[in-house]
């Protein structure tokens, strides 16, 4: 059996409009390309290599003594309070993530409804995410602003106490005291469901309203599904913003081990702290994405195994066809050699 030649695709020459219009994508691609090159994938490398060392600036220039792991169990054995510092992170993070996102979802459905002077509540929500970044939330922070006063903090911490962990309560606590702050952070989320809001399209409200479906029953089974991929970007893009935050405490933590004179820290020891950070930080992001991430229909999967399952029988249509191939072969070769006699109608062979 001879093997059939694949027929080459023809290659589709682009013409003048889409060569101009894919160079004007690369123009725009590009600042983007740089950014993360120099400000992403180098200082990545760097802090890569310089954990493994003892790295100290001298008058004649910079040292690295390599240490091997000894950065890590110096941080781990000899600084008690960075590894209380993580579990408290991780605690507030996971608390306070879903916090900040159904605050904005609630936030962005009634901004998104007929109500008046809708462009000035929506410049009220935004306005600190421009205001209140860098000194202006130290300054806010410092003069009690990011707190409520009134609020009792600890009695709330109590109550938690009672039928939680006590780390969990002291975060649960953590997240009233810092209540006007945590609201704070939600104006980008605030944007992002609101824009999502208004793309759906309202025929799909009317339908369900004639088929006697109430506005719970339409938020659950209409506007939730649909949203879902931006409930898990702002959950993403929430716990990026938190762990870089300049509030945080691990980040003024690692700065401060960063720029100190001692003979132990410096750069090595910092970027051996940055990475254990960011590892924490990937799985948290890896945590909300199997939480939140979109999984397949039931359809779609019912799709798929049929086509398998069509895949599957016409490689077995090609196995049963291959051997009779090889079986009629086989026989030709036997008559050939006489093998086999052939049937002449008296009776003998």
């Amino acid at each position: 059996m001879s093997k059939e030649k694949k027929q080459k695709k023809p290659k589709i020459k682009l013409g003048k409009l889409e060569k101009r219009e894919a160079r004007m994508g690369y123009l725009f691609v590009a600042p983007w390309i740089i950014g993360v090159l120099l400000f992403l994938l180098i200082p990545l490398g760097q802090s890569f290599y310089y954990m493994w060392f003892n790295i100290r600036i001298t008058p004649l220039g910079t040292v690295y003594n390599y240490v091997a792991t000894q950065n890590f169990t110096q941080i781990w054995m000899e600084n008690p309070e960075f590894p209380q510092q993580l579990v408290t992170y991780i605690w507030q993070t996971i608390v306070q993530v879903p916090v900040i996102v159904v605050f904005a979802l609630l936030i962005a459905m009634m901004l998104n409804g007929k109500i008046r002077c809708r462009g000035f509540f929506r410049l009220i929500f935004f306005l600190p995410v421009i205001i209140v970044s860098g000194p202006v939330m130290n300054m806010l922070v410092e003069e009690g602003a990011a707190t409520i006063p009134s609020m009792n903090v600890q009695s709330i911490v109590n109550a938690f106490d009672q039928f939680l962990s006590h780390s969990l309560a002291e975060s649960v606590g953590e997240i009233f005291s810092n209540m006007i702050m945590t609201l704070w952070y939600s104006g980008v989320q605030i944007l992002i469901f609101l824009s999502a809001l208004q793309k759906l399209d309202p025929a799909l409200y009317e339908a369900a309203k004639i088929d006697g479906g109430s506005n719970w029953e339409c938020f659950w089974k209409i506007t939730l599904p649909t949203i879902k991929p931006m409930i898990l970007l702002n959950a993403v893009y929430t716990v990026i913003f938190l762990s870089g935050n300049e509030q945080n405490s691990l980040i003024n933590m690692i700065e401060s081990a960063m720029f100190s004179g001692t003979k132990e820290k410096g750069y090595g020891y910092a970027s051996a702290m940055a990475w254990m950070y960011a590892i924490v930080i990937t799985l948290i992001v890896l945590l909300f994405f199997l939480l939140l991430g979109s999984k397949k229909d039931a359809y779609d999967r019912q799709i798929k195994k049929v086509k398998r399952a069509k895949k599957k029988e016409l490689r077995m249509e090609k196995r049963i066809e291959r051997r009779g191939k090889r079986n009629v072969k086989k026989l030709e070769k036997a008559r050939k050699k006489r093998k086999y006699k052939t049937y002449d109608g008296s009776g003998d062979y």
